[in-house]
């Protein structure tokens, strides 16, 4: 079977058995591990040291209070000191969900303010930003990245207007598709419009899926099923879609 890699998953939430199962599996190249705070910070780090599979990416979750003044300066100084053993920037972002349920405990500026922060770390050490940022919270972003100039940007499972995705394929922008390709008419819109050669996969596990994946614990083997589905949607052959997906995906977090 052909070679993935997912380009984002929380492997800090998963067991140690079931982290050996995917190493285990011999199609899954690696995988990217976002982090959502300090303390996963160094998990993702202590995995990536542990198994060559692991590519760790550093950052602070969106969704969730924003830290402390020191508990921010602390996690950067810690990321600055880590930077070596570092793939990405991530997951960073604008919330989204927290500001439907309460905009008034979740101002934006605060935020807007902390992933500037995020961004201009990324550039300081050219490596990739893995971005949570959909719908009205993505033009945003994309407008911060082009106010410091940097693209080097993956909007991971991400859902937005035709004027934002054509703004992110025009920016060079890459994004992912993840198992919810197979019964999301908005992401099977998205993976038909977004160029093959800007388009990586994902699970973001252990978020869970719906559909054929109900009531299954979501792994990196789920991506095979949207593979396939991408290689339907575009009419274009499997054994082509897998091979830009893992080249792409290579290429952005340069993954040897």
């Amino acid at each position: 079977m052909k070679k993935i890699i997912d380009a984002h998953i929380h492997l800090n939430q998963y067991k140690e058995s079931t982290i050996k199962k995917i190493q285990d599996e011999k199609s899954i190249e690696g995988v990217i591990s976002v982090s959502m705070d300090q303390p996963s910070c160094i998990r993702n780090f202590q995995l990536a040291n542990c198994y060559s599979f692991v590519h760790a990416a550093f950052g602070f979750h969106p969704e969730q209070p924003l830290p402390k003044e020191k508990e921010l300066a602390d996690l950067i100084i810690w990321i600055k000191k880590h930077q070596q053993h570092m793939t990405a920037i991530g997951e960073v972002g604008l919330p989204h969900y927290v500001r439907k349920k309460d905009p008034t405990a979740f101002p934006l500026e605060p935020y807007i303010e902390v992933l500037e922060q995020f961004i201009l770390l990324a550039k300081e050490f050219s490596k990739p930003i893995c971005l949570h940022s959909i719908y009205e919270e993505a033009p945003i972003v994309l407008g911060l990245l082009e106010k410091h100039n940097y693209m080097h940007a993956h909007f991971h499972w991400f859902k937005g207007d035709e004027q934002t995705i054509d703004h992110l394929i025009v920016n060079g922008c890459f994004v992912s598709i993840t198992p919810d390709l197979l019964y999301e008419k908005e992401i099977q819109k998205l993976a038909a419009k977004f160029p093959l050669e800007q388009l990586m996969v994902e699970t973001d596990g252990p978020w869970p899926f719906e559909g054929p994946f109900s009531q299954k614990k979501t792994v990196p083997y789920m991506m095979h099923d949207t593979v396939h589905q991408i290689a339907n949607i575009k009419k274009i052959q499997v054994e082509t879609v897998y091979d830009c997906l893992l080249s792409n995906t290579k290429k952005f977090f340069s993954i040897l």
